[in-house]
């Protein structure tokens, strides 16, 4: 079992590519450094994507996050290129990729990027209404 960072994204056959999905994942560890400062820079990344043919893999996903524990990034660029590389490895229909940084010179950041399959739309919502434990207006991703 790897215990080190990696820039390898392993994927595996989506079980369903026979209908539109929504996978979500939040990742509340994210770690990277100020490029202008070399302090750490906290965040916790909430992906959201529709497979196509593949999904991305836990783990590959785990130790692909953690390679970017040292390196020097600002917010936008990290946020653009994890994009940017998780959709390369699994081709998605959707991906929206948001980034909430922790409070930094008292400035709180979320950069929100996506990526759209071309020529694919997304269904229309449909409503079947709240339970009542659960919020009502912001849960839907699309």
């Amino acid at each position: 079992m790897s215990t080190t960072p990696s820039t390898r994204l392993d994927t595996f056959p989506n079980p369903a590519p026979h209908r539109d999905f929504h996978i979500h994942m939040e990742i509340p560890e994210f770690t990277c450094l100020c490029p202008k400062t070399g302090q750490p820079d906290f965040a916790t990344l909430l992906l959201d994507y529709i497979p196509e043919a593949t999904c991305i893999e836990l783990k590959s996903l785990k130790l692909y996050i953690w390679s970017f524990r040292d390196v020097g990034c600002f917010h936008e660029d990290v946020t653009n290129r994890i994009l940017d590389e998780l959709a390369a490895a699994t081709r998605p229909r959707y991906m929206r990729l948001t980034a909430r940084f922790y409070v930094r010179g008292g400035i709180y950041t979320t950069v929100v990027a996506e990526h759209r399959q071309e020529g694919w739309t997304p269904a229309p919502a449909v409503d079947l209404g709240a339970f009542p434990h659960q919020k009502t207006g912001t849960d839907h991703v699309f």
